[in-house]
């Protein structure tokens, strides 16, 4: 049997914007097995964000119960949350939040930085990683001389790098255009078919539609597609 990656019982998210209280997350329940390549669809507002940085370990519910890796993480500090996002989770986002006077390769050695991994180390896997996304000729260019399709190879590999237990791409394909965003879904579908669990938010059912199950959210309440 595939083990649960994450579990959410009962969660629920609510902002105090003064005048009143706003649910944004009611009563989610959803489980995630190893090697997924599940989908999260909604529309703006619907609260397919805020799910998924309490998936992410970036922010905390208001009640209910997470387990990561069958650890309850629900009342886990700041600092706790922080060393399971660095070690346990990769992100990718649509800006591909790379830093800009760093070459590709210190880009993608940074996680490892903060994970207290020798300079050797570093090296070595990160230059793994980028030829498993094809870009181990450029891991000495700057972002800025790297295409779009090329930067969020780069961000994948980042997100890779610490061997997480699951992946995050939030809206990955946004900012590309659609040859060079079905270039990176199919990337996407490689890492999983060689075992990695990602996590795919997006508004798109196109992009949805390629992945091997959906969740829609709306109104902060979910249903699998």
């Amino acid at each position: 049997m595939a083990r649960t990656v994450v579990e959410l019982i009962d969660i629920c998210k609510t902002y105090d914007t003064g005048a009143a209280a706003y649910e944004a997350l009611h009563k989610i329940n959803l489980k995630i097995e190893e090697g997924e390549f599940l989908a999260i669809i909604g529309p703006s507002g619907s609260g397919k964000s805020t799910l998924m940085h309490i998936l992410g370990c970036l922010d905390t519910a208001t009640s209910g119960i997470m387990k990561l890796e069958g650890r309850d993480i629900s009342k886990m500090s700041a600092n706790e949350l922080a060393t399971i996002r660095n070690k346990r989770i990769g992100f990718v986002f649509q800006t591909f939040n790379l830093l800009p006077r760093f070459n590709i390769l210190q880009n993608v050695e940074l996680p490892m930085v903060y994970g207290n991994v020798s300079p050797f180390e570093r090296k070595r896997r990160a230059m793994d990683v980028l030829k498993m996304v094809g870009l181990d000729d450029r891991w000495n260019h700057l972002p800025q001389e790297l295409s779009g399709g090329q930067r969020q190879r780069a961000a994948i590999a980042r997100a890779l790098i610490m061997k997480p237990a699951m992946l995050f791409a939030d809206e990955p394909t946004g900012n590309l255009d659609t040859k060079t965003g079905a270039q990176i879904m199919q990337l996407f579908k490689e890492l999983n078919d060689a075992g990695h669990t990602i996590i795919l938010v997006t508004h798109d059912r196109e992009i949805a539609a390629q992945t091997k199950r959906q969740v829609e959210i709306r109104d902060g309440r979910i249903r699998e597609v």
